[in-house]
C-alpha cells in the first residue's frame, strides 16, 4: 500500500475513532506490516497537513485522535448550550494534589488541605475516571496510593503529567480567580 493510501486510511480511522488510538492499534489495520515507527511517522505528517484546519490532529497520553482548536470552542458551545459538570473546590483541590504530588494517601491529602477528605470527592474523582489506586504504601493500615490516569491526561489534552502548568502559575490562577 502506497504511504498517501495508509494516510488515508489512518485519516478515516482517527475520524471514526470515539477514543484515541495508539499507534500500535492503528498498525493492527495493516496486519502489522507496517513498523510502528513508520505509523508515528505517517501520523505527524498528517498532522502538518491538517495544520491550517478548525479540526487538529493531536497526540495525547493514549493516543492520536482529531479534535477541534480551541479558538472555535465559544462557537460550537451555542450548537450543545449544556454546560460542563461544575466541581467543587474540595474536588478540584483534591484532584491538584493528586496531580501534582502523584502517588499520594488520602492521609497525605488531608495533611496538604487541612481537612478531612470527604469520601465522596474521591469517588468523584474515581468514577469521573481522573484518579485510581495505583498501590499501597507499606506503612500500618496500608493506605491506598492515588495518581491520575490517562483519561484525565486526554481530558485536558496532555500527553505527560509534566505537561501540567507550573505549580506556581495554578496557585497564581487560583489566587486571582477568589478576587473576581
Amino acid at each position: 500500500m502506497e504511504p498517501s493510501q495508509v494516510k488515508r486510511t489512518l485519516e478515516a480511522a482517527l475520524l471514526a475513532a470515539r477514543e484515541p488510538m495508539a499507534p500500535a492499534d492503528l498498525r493492527a489495520m495493516f496486519d502489522d506490516t507496517l513498523s510502528t515507527e513508520t505509523i508515528r511517522k505517517l501520523l505527524d505528517e498528517l498532522r502538518e497537513e491538517w495544520g491550517d484546519r478548525a479540526v487538529e490532529l493531536v497526540q495525547l497520553a493514549s493516543g492520536w485522535r482529531f479534535r477541534t482548536r480551541a479558538e472555535y470552542l465559544p462557537y460550537l458551545e451555542r450548537l450543545n448550550p449544556e454546560k460542563p459538570p461544575r466541581y467543587s473546590r474540595a474536588v478540584l483541590e483534591t484532584l491538584a494534589i493528586i496531580a501534582y504530588r502523584q502517588p499520594v494517601t488520602r492521609g497525605d491529602i488531608e495533611e496538604i488541605r487541612g481537612v478531612t477528605v470527604n469520601s465522596n470527592v474521591i469517588k468523584t474523582l474515581e468514577e469521573r475516571g481522573w484518579i485510581d489506586v495505583v498501590g499501597h504504601r507499606e506503612t500500618p493500615g496500608r493506605p491506598a496510593l492515588f495518581a491520575t490516569t490517562r483519561k484525565f491526561l486526554d481530558d485536558l489534552g496532555l500527553r505527560a503529567v509534566s505537561e501540567l502548568p507550573p505549580l506556581e502559575q495554578m496557585t497564581e490562577s487560583l489566587e486571582l480567580s477568589n478576587e473576581t
